[in-house]
């Protein structure tokens, strides 16, 4: 199989740690995939989840275990923030709107990464940082 993209939004803070944390415990409150009573962080401790993420995985931002820098190119399930560079390719004010970023994740493939992998970027409403958009490439 060549994997699933996928894209969603999350709350905003500046910490994208935080925010990414904070996208993943709404998700898992959503849906936890049969695996019921369970934080992400246990979740990732579990065998049976790495598993179950690495043969096809939710195509959410369950699928990554955690935020890495943007300068950090090895393979994983790691959520990576884009380089203020990397988002002015696509939009190039820096300071992409959640229109322009859907426009961009549709127009452009190149945008998601490898398989099993994730980006983000800060979206902004009116020139404010308003949420984080999220995308990536299940790992199946």
């Amino acid at each position: 199989m060549g994997g699933n993209s996928w894209w969603q939004t999350g709350p905003y803070d500046a910490d994208l740690a935080v925010a990414f944390r904070r996208a993943q415990d709404e998700e898992l409150a959503k849906d936890d995939h049969g695996f019921t009573g369970r934080t992400i962080a246990e979740l990732w401790e579990s065998e049976d989840w790495r598993e179950y993420v690495l043969t096809g995985g939710t195509c959410t931002v369950l699928d990554q275990i955690r935020t890495v820098a943007a300068d950090f190119t090895e393979w994983g399930p790691y959520m990576r923030p884009l380089a203020p560079e990397e988002v002015r390719a696509w939009c190039p004010d820096g300071r992409p709107t959640r229109e322009r970023w859907e426009a961009a994740l549709a127009a452009d493939h190149e945008l998601y990464p490898d398989r099993a992998q994730g980006n983000c970027t800060v979206l902004y409403e009116d020139g404010e940082p308003s949420e984080i958009g999220y995308w990536g490439v299940s790992a199946d």
